[in-house]
């Protein structure tokens, strides 16, 4: 399995998964997507958006990001607004 096997995951996300040290989808899950997103922000995009945090929320769940839980994406809100 590759990283773009998961859901939500394309070539550039991918991309930027690898270049912050997350090879494989063993690698990403056991780093999460929160400490995933934050790697991106800090090395590769700054400006990471929202829309990225739930795509690699919905990769580490197995689902498509629009089938995230409401109550997880309201963490996922909150999380990004406090960075």
């Amino acid at each position: 399995m590759t990283l773009t096997d998961l859901p939500n995951v394309g070539p550039k996300l991918a991309e930027n998964l690898r270049r912050v040290g997350l090879e494989t989808p063993e690698d990403f899950r056991a780093a999460g997507a929160r400490e995933a997103f934050l790697r991106i922000r800090a090395q590769v995009d700054s400006t990471a958006c929202f829309h990225q945090l739930t795509a690699l929320a919905g990769a580490e769940l197995g689902a498509p990001k629009k089938a995230i839980p409401a109550e997880e994406k309201a963490a996922l809100r909150a999380f990004f607004d406090s960075l």
